[in-house]
């Protein structure tokens, strides 16, 4: 696609919006529609986008984009109407982010050869852009007014990518283990103390010490450098296959799975397990 018919797609999608919000014909469930509101099926989109990539479905992430692109142009369509920005501000505004936050591809050194490989890419690798990028981002956090490092880091987060930000906020403050070693040892520490607390039978403080557990295993995976999400979600469908393939092999021995005792389970398990 050209950039002009790239343009000619997003303006179509803005008209559409422009339609369904028009106060006299619109959409009666569209016009009823908040920031608020919205906000819900936003996050619900781009779960969706993740989902479809987890599932490498590649024709249902460009539909699933398309969705999460027009949760975009719905907040920004409500915006405009209240006076305090526009779709065009929003674009311009996250452009102008990355041209800030990446000095290497579009300040004055991109433009010395010195500083880019024969292929014409920046001599730059991920670990340092990635620091330079936090960098920035610091930057213009103390210039908005937020002076602690932990600031900023949104309570609206879903708790394992929130952990981990904390930690890596605490990280570079110097709050950090150098090495894995100790992190496993936290994580063995934190559940014997879970452990410890079975017997109180007392919700609160287990709940307390499952969430220690939790964020310690968040830990782990932020040493790793793997997402935390990410491996849950993967964990997840992995559960979710096996344990349909359970109940499709039982009911292809004409038995119904939760009539099996669990022993007859767990061997489907296994076998379901060494067929993949």
């Amino acid at each position: 696609m050209t950039q002009d018919a790239a343009g000619t797609a997003m303006d179509r999608l803005l008209e559409v919006m422009d339609r369904l919000r028009d106060p006299e014909n619109g959409c009666p469930w569209d016009l009823e529609q908040t920031f608020r509101t919205i906000a819900p099926y936003t996050i619900e989109e781009a779960h969706e986008v993740a989902d479809a990539i987890e599932r490498g479905d590649l024709e249902h992430l460009q539909d699933e984009l398309g969705d999460l692109l027009f949760q975009v142009v719905f907040h920004a369509r409500l915006g405009r109407e209240i006076g305090a920005f526009s779709f065009d501000d929003v674009a311009a505004g996250v452009a102008d982010k990355l041209i800030r936050r990446h000095p290497h591809v579009f300040g004055p050194e991109a433009d010395k050869v010195a500083t880019r490989k024969p292929d014409g890419r920046p001599k730059m690798d991920a670990e340092t852009q990635t620091a330079n990028w936090e960098e920035i981002k610091a930057a213009e956090r103390e210039a908005a007014g937020m002076s602690g490092h932990l600031d900023g880091v949104l309570a609206s987060l879903p708790p394992l990518r929130r952990a981990v930000k904390l930690q890596k906020r605490a990280g570079r403050a110097g709050f950090d283990w150098p090495t894995i070693g100790p992190v496993l040892a936290k994580i063995r520490e934190e559940l014997q103390e879970l452990e410890d607390e079975l017997e109180s039978a007392d919700c609160d403080r287990m709940e307390d010490e499952l969430g220690d557990v939790l964020f310690a295993v968040a830990n782990l995976a932020r040493k790793l450098d793997i997402d935390a999400d990410g491996a849950l979600r993967r964990t997840n469908l992995k559960f979710e296959t096996r344990f349909r393939a359970m109940e499709k092999a039982a009911s292809v021995a004409g038995q119904r799975f939760e009539d099996l005792d669990l022993e007859a389970q767990e061997s489907l398990w296994q076998k379901v397990k060494s067929a993949e």
